[in-house]
């Protein structure tokens, strides 16, 4: 075989080598592709704690619109009678009012007056029993002290002989709608008699009395210090006489 054979290319490695080099498939790599950085890992744990953050904050708010909704629905069914309830209270009153207006004497003198007061009376204690066990309470408040929330003053009664602000009247009952306040209680309070004069004890030191500004002079407070006795003879008191303690009087012989 001569050398001119031995350049001629075999059957296809001509075009192999005609491919351009951008063509060539590359050679396979046994290494494995590199880690995300430092600074991938950081977005991404990043990116979790928003999400963790954004699912907290969305179960705390169903948790919060379900208890709302639970206290509403239980406010609801409290409540919603409020309004029939406030009308039936009017009816009380007028039976009250009917059965005041009849007197005992009244009442000995006609059967049919008692028969009819009786019913009456069967009648209300029938009443207050419905509304109590739907959770109206009367509210009374003869001889307690007067409460702004719950009570209407309607006059004032000039009466010493009780403290200012106590209820002496009521001229219409209160009521109350599962502790929640349905109708106030109109009353009459005492002005009660004089208060008491507040009697300002006397300030020992002067100089507070004066105000904080003023200066104490200290001078004026400081009282000499007294002599060393020794015996009974010896030296004179400031105070007292020769030889004996201050104010003291010596009555032996």
């Amino acid at each position: 075989m001569t050398k001119e054979e031995d350049q001629i290319p075999a059957d296809g490695e001509e075009d192999k080598a005609l491919e351009p080099a951008a063509e060539r498939p590359e050679p396979a790599s046994d290494e494995a592709p590199e880690p995300a950085g430092e600074e991938a890992e950081a977005d991404y744990q990043a990116l979790a704690n928003e999400l963790n953050d954004k699912l907290l904050r969305a179960v705390a708010e169903l948790e919060n619109y379900r208890r709302r909704a639970e206290k509403e629905r239980q406010d609801t069914a409290k409540f919603a009678i409020a309004g029939f309830a406030r009308d039936s209270l009017t009816v009380l009153d007028n039976l009250r009012r009917g059965l005041d207006s009849v007197s005992a004497e009244e009442r000995d003198g006609n059967p049919a007056l008692a028969a009819l007061a009786a019913g009456m009376e069967l009648t209300e204690r029938e009443l207050i029993a419905t509304l109590e066990r739907h959770g109206i309470e009367k509210l009374d408040p003869l001889g307690a002290p007067f409460d702004y929330d719950r009570h209407q003053a309607m006059f004032e009664v000039d009466d010493k002989s009780r403290p200012a602000g106590t209820v002496v009247e009521v001229v219409q009952p209160g009521y109350l709608l599962n502790q929640r306040l349905l109708r106030p209680a109109m009353v009459g309070v005492a002005k009660g008699g004089a208060k008491p004069k507040t009697v300002q004890a006397p300030i020992a030191n002067e100089d507070l009395a004066a105000g904080p500004n003023k200066v104490p002079d200290k001078a004026a407070h400081v009282k000499p210090a007294r002599q060393a006795r020794d015996g009974a003879g010896e030296g004179a008191g400031t105070d007292g006489g020769p030889g004996e303690p201050d104010g003291h009087v010596d009555t032996k012989a």
